[in-house]
């Protein structure tokens, strides 16, 4: 890979586009306003010298507070510019998320919407704000488009960082991931390759900003490759459809990113009926498992089957079943292209043997450098170069990847260790039952007992009794759950994976 840094990257590609429409941005369905690539470049430089006249110097954070929106999307391309860090943040996070956050980037400036000064003012009142109100998009924009068009580039080494993004704290604090200028323009150029992202390409972009998902794989991906983005401002599953549908105009969609969640909320909503998605080139689904029965559904009804792919916050993209050749459900398919992995034994350190599960070990130009401010939870992540994911998996004899369950998630009952995904994997073969979390609660008997939350079909007729026969029929005893509590759905975070901490207090 050649040194150039992501900015550099992103104004090569914006000015070789020069009008070809960038981002059209939709306000609940509607189109709210749009900006070609030379735009987006003007714009960018803009606010790189918006940014400056605010004191912000290379390697300041500055936190995006603010809602999916064309000014998040500027202000990101301009903090790259200046060899800024930059920090997004859910605005949906409440004040002592918010307390933490704050205190741990030390960030110099934050972006944030006019109902939420006080909120940020209370927390933090030293800190510096630029006030965006979103819901006015010619305001918002004009409070950069004000500031000078010139812009006396900034030298940035690839290993600079542009971005921290702070993992979701499953367990204890959020650790704030460090990515590079390398890391994201490897991960990026990646993806482009693996799923031939090109300017003919319309992407579908419902994911939302503050995550590597919505923010890297989606819109890194295709500003680089000089794609057209249609930017949802939220996720609506008649939105989304409807927006999908078009098969005429400027806007025909191309390509679809989501999480499991949002595909089970698509076919629900399509129902019955019969749409036609033939124009559509590829779907893909990451973040979380896609259940098998959603696989062959999603086969069904938008007529490609999904590409599976899996990534985190501190290695950008891993896996990903081929865009041509076989797609394996329930695979997270084969290595991308200068990854390395092993499987590992988590007891020995040593690598496990061929067919067996192990720790998920990487090492590859996309991995994080480590955790802003955290050298101790750094040294602990990493194992002589190797970054410990924290996944267990196997591989089978083609080279594809499958996920067993988190190290972290292992219940240990009767000092036994049991992999509450092969439960889960029992469980959701019953007919009725929609998906299911097994986790460990503390038992003075057996250390941790088995419980299974469950979501049924409001339609079907399913029994504890038969859930259990069921496990007793396919499983060890002390597999099966002493206990099962029916709940309306699942405990998620923003990107649809079940938060098992929340799961523990049904019981």
């Amino acid at each position: 890979m050649n040194d150039t840094s992501l900015a550099e990257s992103f104004t090569e590609s914006f000015l070789a586009r020069g009008d070809s429409p960038a981002i059209t941005f939709l306000r609940d369905g509607r189109v709210e306003t749009e900006i070609s690539y030379f735009e987006l470049e003007r714009d960018a430089c803009r606010g790189a010298n918006r940014f400056r006249e605010l004191g912000v110097e290379k390697g300041d954070r500055v936190i995006l507070f603010i809602p999916k929106s064309l000014m998040f999307v500027v202000a990101h391309l301009a903090l790259q510019k200046i060899g800024a860090i930059a920090v997004p943040l859910n605005p949906g996070f409440k004040q002592a998320e918010m307390e933490y956050l704050l205190g741990d980037a030390q960030a110099r400036l934050i972006l944030l919407e006019p109902e939420k000064e006080a909120f940020i003012r209370k927390i933090a009142p030293g800190i510096a704000t630029l006030v965006i109100d979103c819901r006015k998009p010619y305001q918002e924009i004009n409070i950069i488009r004000t500031a000078a068009e010139e812009f006396s580039p900034v030298e940035i080494s690839p290993d600079d960082p542009g971005l921290i993004i702070y993992t979701s704290g499953t367990t204890g604090k959020p650790k704030g991931a460090v990515l590079t200028s390398r890391n994201l323009l490897h991960d990026a150029r990646n993806i482009i390759a693996i799923w031939e992202i090109r300017n003919t390409d319309v992407l579908g972009h419902a994911l939302p900003l503050f995550h590597v998902h919505g923010l890297c794989f989606a819109l890194h991906t295709c500003l680089l490759a000089g794609a057209h983005i249609l930017m949802l401002d939220q996720f609506s599953p008649a939105t989304v459809i409807e927006t999908l549908r078009r098969q005429d105009g400027p806007r025909v969609c191309s390509v679809f990113m989501a999480v499991p969640a949002m595909y089970a909320k698509l076919m629900a909503h399509i129902g019955e009926r019969s749409f036609d998605f033939s124009h559509m080139r590829l779907w893909t689904s990451g973040s979380a498992p896609l259940l098998r029965q959603d696989f062959a559904r999603i086969r069904k009804l938008f007529g490609k089957e999904p590409v599976e792919r899996e990534g985190m916050s501190e290695t950008g993209m891993n896996f990903s079943n081929p865009l041509h050749g076989e797609k394996k459900p329930g695979s997270i398919g084969i290595p991308l292209p200068a990854l390395e992995v092993r499987l590992v034994d988590p007891a020995t350190g040593g690598n496990v043997k061929p067919g067996q599960t192990g720790e998920i070990w990487l090492k590859g130009p996309a991995v994080t450098p480590g955790y802003w401010q955290k050298p101790g939870e750094t040294a602990g992540a990493f194992e002589q170069g190797w970054f410990k994911t924290g996944d267990l998996g196997h591989v089978d004899s083609d080279g594809y990847y499958y996920l067993t369950d988190r190290i972290k998630h292992i219940i240990i009952s009767g000092g036994e260790n049991i992999s509450p995904k092969e439960i889960e994997s029992v469980i959701n073969q019953v007919a009725g039952v929609t998906e299911s979390s097994v986790v460990g609660v503390a038992d003075q008997k057996w250390g941790e007992k088995i419980v299974a939350a469950v979501v049924r079909d409001p339609e079907a007729a399913v029994s504890v009794e038969a859930i259990q026969s069921h496990c007793k029929e396919h499983l060890h005893d002390w597999k099966c759950p002493k206990e099962i509590a029916f709940v309306r759905e699942l405990p998620r975070n923003t990107m649809g994976k079940v938060l098992k901490k929340e799961v523990k207090k049904f019981f």
